[in-house]
């Protein structure tokens, strides 16, 4: 389909794309399964390429950078320090790397310096932003707060992943749960965002890394990423969480539910050790659906939490993720 793409405006980006993959997110709202999306969109949000033109008062980036757009923007200093939104106390205190400043106006899917599009059709229609980023496009046009500038040596093929699935499970293990060296992990689901889970517990030195997931073939790849354990759920006639804890002599320490399945949830907290253990939500669920478990699990000492993009701030941690790929520290 050929769309008109406007020029950026004052503090806007305008992108070309040179790589995009497609994420689970994508084909919820694709299917209809988002309750926050509106249509008609472009889709995409894990991509790289290269600034073709910037809007008036822009800064963090020139013509010819090699970038990753981002979902979740990382505002500047003097936003935070005047509370642009409600996330601001928390972000600068590093509670969180949630970023609020576009959130209204990427949930309307429009962009925030005048709330309209900067896709039309042909004929002149408008066309919503997705994620604030729609990556499913040739060019995009995003805030300059959304735009992660890399080294110019990136391996442009391999960068569109580190704008979602790769930066989103790395970071769970590494920032969110923070995985100890010597520690016993388990990954829930090993897809794009479960492998690099598996990646990052590794790179932080757990000592045991169980992959659980129903297809076998994933299985074998996980050990390419630092797996020590493969699980398939299909084949046991116990709850998985079940033959977890017995082989760990009570459970692991770490737990990372990477599926988006809410029963999967409910098998990563309670797979978790008393006392202490910490299962960790990185996949999204659908609208509607609800995890449940028995408060004792959580009673005991059992804790549970949420991950967003990895806890990474992204335009100052992404070239970093960038420069680890180029050393040959990350896969």
């Amino acid at each position: 389909m050929e769309v008109n793409v406007a020029p950026p405006k004052k503090g806007e980006v305008r992108i070309r794309i040179l790589y995009a993959c497609p994420c689970h997110t994508d084909e919820i709202t694709q299917r209809g399964a988002d309750p926050t999306g509106v249509y008609p969109c472009i889709l995409g949000h894990e991509s790289c390429g290269e600034v073709e033109s910037i809007g008036e008062g822009v800064t963090t980036c020139k013509p010819g950078d090699k970038v990753i757009p981002l979902w979740e923007p990382q505002c500047f200093p003097e936003d935070r320090k005047a509370r642009k939104c409600r996330t601001c106390r928390g972000y600068e205190c590093h509670r969180t790397n949630m970023c609020g400043k576009f959130l209204e106006a990427f949930v309307k899917g429009v962009m925030p310096l005048d709330n309209t599009s900067r896709f039309t059709t042909k004929d002149g229609r408008p066309i919503h932003h997705f994620m604030g980023t729609s990556s499913f496009s040739q060019y995009t046009v995003v805030p300059q707060e959304c735009v992660a500038v890399i080294p110019p040596e990136s391996p442009m093929s391999r960068m569109s992943l580190l704008g979602c699935g790769v930066a989103t499970g790395m970071g769970a293990a590494m920032n969110t749960g923070k995985v100890e060296k010597g520690s016993a992990v388990a990954v829930f689901g090993l897809g794009c965002v479960g492998l690099a889970c598996v990646e990052g517990a590794y790179l932080s030195g757990a000592k045991e890394i169980i992959c659980v997931d129903i297809n076998d073939h994933k299985l074998e790849v996980a050990k390419q990423f630092g797996g020590t354990h493969f699980l398939n759920p299909k084949k046991y006639d116990k709850p998985i969480q079940e033959v977890i804890i017995e082989m760990t002599d009570g459970g692991v320490d770490y737990a990372f539910e990477c599926t988006g399945n809410t029963t999967v949830m409910r098998n990563a907290v309670e797979s978790t050790c008393k006392g202490w253990g910490l299962a960790v939500i990185v996949g999204i669920g659908e609208a509607g659906k609800e995890i449940s478990t028995r408060p004792y699990h959580f009673i005991v000492g059992r804790q549970l939490k949420g991950s967003v993009f990895g806890g990474w701030r992204s335009r100052e941690d992404i070239p970093k993720l960038a420069e680890r790929v180029i050393s040959g520290e990350l896969q």
